[in-house]
């Protein structure tokens, strides 16, 4: 694997000095100032590129080209919010770049209910608890018809779990779920986010895989003339919220999306933190079925609990089988004679960075040690393979 760490450009506290060190050869980053729906200047991206290349590095993977929410819904202006993304394909492909994550989710890219729950080794974590995204939904987003999505336990949890939050609890929820995490596409207030989910009515599961594939249809010949991997992250957490549907979210999702635009350029951001909320989604029997269409991939464990919550566990703990992944990985890359880009993903926030401001999820020093123990690992298995 192409070990490779996440940047968020010049803002970030973790510099590219920082990455060099912690045994990455590469970045995975974008032109986060830009506007959604906005084209990606050549002359920017080859800015950003020389700045990466400068401290050592290579910009490997673009992280993310946003689709925005005028294509994933279809308006008026999806025709020209489709040329503007086609040319910004263009436009990387001219600096070199050709692997480009996106995702197709309504509205909120990655959602957490808490950004620094305490471990147990003093160490904090990213958790998603339903009860708290459902005591939002019913209480102070207060959106028509939540009720219906919940059952009358849930409700009555929520209830209470609402009344217990003082105002500065219930002002950081709502900071949490809708202000924006790191790479989030969108940032709203309530109020503009329930305007927003107006803008799906009448959108349902099937609609939005028809919008999904027509968006593959038009920008996957551009892709594949350029020799860009388009790769689609999937959802996270990977199940409807907030009434919003989600259609990336099993094998099943993907497979079809492959069968529908079984382009070249159509492929995969193989994330096992989000496919492993699901204890139906098979992680080592996904790399084996879908391996040749996998583009990138995002290793993390994610511990599921009882009721739905999960919070993000060490790399290789959890729910998910580490070993059992890497090992399929390490297949796939000696079957196809391809080193597939990875980095590690929302680490836990400990030691010195706990005393640090550090973007939820990417502070150095979680990820740096996932990094060790996925890069050792890796080594352990090409050995036991006698490589």
């Amino acid at each position: 694997m192409t070990q490779t760490m996440r940047w968020f450009g010049p803002a970030d506290p973790v510099s590219l000095g920082d990455i060099r060190q912690t045994g990455a050869t590469g970045v995975v980053t974008a032109l986060h100032e830009i506007p959604n729906g906005a084209v990606w200047p050549q002359e920017a991206i080859a800015a950003r590129e020389a700045q990466v290349e400068a401290a050592g590095l290579a910009w490997t993977v673009v992280e993310s080209l946003p689709v925005h929410e005028g294509i994933k819904t279809r308006t008026a202006a999806c025709e020209q919010l489709i040329d503007a993304y086609r040319e910004s394909l263009r436009n990387l492909a001219a600096c070199g770049i050709n692997v480009v994550t996106y995702n197709f989710m309504p509205l909120l890219d990655w959602t957490r209910t808490d950004l620094a729950w305490p471990l147990p080794t003093g160490a904090r974590a990213l958790r998603y608890d339903p009860v708290m995204v459902a005591a939002y939904d019913l209480h102070m987003l207060q959106r028509p018809g939540a009720e219906r999505d919940y059952d009358g336990d849930m409700i009555e949890t929520a209830n209470r779990a609402f009344h217990a939050m003082d105002e500065d609890a219930r002002l950081g929820l709502e900071r949490t779920i809708i202000a924006g995490l790191p790479g989030s596409e969108e940032h709203f207030t309530s109020a503009e986010f329930l305007r927003s989910i107006g803008t799906y009515d009448g959108i349902d599961a099937a609609q939005l895989r028809a919008n999904h594939v027509a968006f593959l249809e038009a920008v996957c010949p551009e892709a594949d003339a350029l020799g860009i991997r388009l790769v689609v992250h999937p959802d996270d957490p990977p199940f409807p919220i907030f009434g919003l549907p989600r259609v990336v979210s099993t094998e099943a999702d993907v497979a079809d999306l492959f069968a529908r635009v079984p382009a070249a350029s159509n492929g995969l951001c193989f994330c096992t933190g989000s496919f492993g909320v699901r204890a139906d989604n098979d992680l080592p029997g996904m790399v084996e079925r879908l391996g040749n269409r996998i583009g990138f991939l995002h290793l993390r464990s994610v511990q599921r609990e009882p009721g739905g919550a999960f919070h993000e566990a060490e790399h290789l703990e959890g729910s998910a089988d580490m070993p059992a992944v890497v090992a399929a990985v390490y297949a796939l890359q000696q079957r196809e004679q391809r080193s597939i880009p990875m980095r590690p993903d929302h680490g836990h926030q400990m030691l010195d960075d706990l005393n640090k401001h550090t973007n939820p999820g990417y502070s150095l020093l979680g990820r740096m040690r996932g990094l060790a123990e996925l890069r050792g690992l890796e080594r352990g298995i090409a050995a036991a393979a006698g490589r």
